[in-house]
């Protein structure tokens, strides 16, 4: 048999998300450019075929279905939002083909033909929350752009904080495609409440009015900062650096992770696609996955779903983040734990992270609050 093996790559290039959407087409480019050169897989390259569905869900399971039936590709890699992997989900599951999605995402879902590369609940909202509790305060108000990742995480974070002991004074939401005017009532609430810490999962352009508008306001970050899941690389580039510095992201991988995998990737990253170029938890994510289905590729020898499938879970690489695995009882993916802090460069300078890779789960089945408090193991840096 000859020819590539052909793969779909769903990302956005427009539209709200698509900082963080073309660092994650970049880093599976570049993975899929790393294996060919080195003679692809059992001697044929890897061929990728990218849509721009332009943040729509709606664009995103229509493409999703042109790639499965038109194009005749069984899996693909893609999606940021959790509208649009809910949107796309159904037709892989349809067209029994496979997904592989690289974004920190809620949790609570599973799917036999989806692989969870981004890091959930557990593998974040912990440790965050143990944190800002710890450092900050227990005093929150919480605030997330209008579609269900925000909810579900909200969800989470306020049953951790109330488990440790603190309140959520207040809960707000802005439009997915928000606008400046849309943060004017949260900042009056944040003014008005002063709690000890903001939890922000406004996601996209949205992110940028944000900190722009809690700057303006006068808040500082030191004594008040933002933290969150959905402000990365991608969003920081987008501000000015005096805007993000001080506030705090958890995530499994930061562009300025000094170890030599790290260093390696980013690298290869900003040599390929610009010194500019952010470099993303969810891009690192989106290039150890294209890794791990070449290597269940040449284990199964043949690029039927369910093939490949068999050979992922339990599967390891050596990531930039440090070595992961798929979990083989929920398709979920061990991953590492840090939080960064901006520093006036904007950039993050990690000063949290897990000893141990962090076992995914998904449905936070062991949430209780003395197992979260002391569940992994951790150091803090400098």
């Amino acid at each position: 048999m000859t020819g590539d093996w052909q793969i779909g790559v769903l990302f956005s290039r427009n539209g709200v998300t698509a900082a963080a959407e073309i660092a994650e087409a970049n880093a599976t480019l570049l993975a899929v450019e790393e294996i060919n050169q080195n003679g692809g897989v059992l001697g044929r390259p890897i061929g990728p075929v990218f849509y721009d569905p332009q943040c729509s869900p709606q664009k995103f399971r229509e493409m999703a279905v042109r790639l499965l039936t038109e194009d005749g590709i069984k899996s693909i890699f893609g999606c940021y939002m959790s509208t649009a992997r809910k949107a796309v989900l159904p037709e892989i599951e349809a067209y029994r083909g496979l997904l592989f999605y690289p974004t920190f995402y809620e949790g609570f879902e599973y799917s036999k033909r989806c692989f969870y590369t981004g890091s959930s609940s557990n593998q974040n909202a912990a440790q965050l929350a143990r944190y800002l509790i710890e450092n900050f305060g227990k005093r929150f108000v919480l605030v997330g752009s209008n579609y269900v990742f925000p909810y579900e995480y909200n969800r989470v974070v306020t049953d951790l904080v109330t488990r440790g002991g603190g309140s959520i004074l207040d809960e707000m939401y802005v439009p997915v495609q928000a606008t400046r005017k849309d943060f004017a009532r949260v900042i009056r609430q944040i003014g008005k409440l002063k709690p000890d810490v903001v939890v922000s999962n406004v996601v996209g352009t949205g992110a940028v009015l944000f900190y722009e508008a809690y700057r303006d306001a006068g808040f500082d970050p030191a004594a008040m900062p933002i933290a969150s899941l959905s402000t990365t690389e991608a969003e920081v580039a987008q501000m000015r650096p005096e805007i993000a510095a001080g506030h705090l992201t958890a995530a499994s991988f930061f562009e300025t992770l000094d170890t030599p995998q790290a260093r390696r990737f980013v690298s290869a990253f900003k040599q390929r696609f610009g010194a500019g170029a952010p470099v993303t938890a969810s891009a690192e994510a989106a290039y150890f996955q294209v890794h791990l289905y070449a290597k269940a590729l040449e284990l199964a020898g043949v690029d039927e779903p369910d093939a490949i499938a068999r050979h992922l879970p339990g599967l390891e690489f050596e990531a930039p983040q440090g070595r992961v695995r798929i979990d083989p009882d929920n398709h979920h993916t061990e991953l590492w734990a840090r939080i960064g802090r901006l520093n006036a460069d904007g950039q993050f300078d990690v000063i949290w992270q897990s000893e141990t890779r962090v076992k995914p789960d998904p449905y936070f089945v062991t949430s209780a609050h003395d197992e979260w408090i002391s569940q992994h193991s951790s150091k803090r840096q400098a």
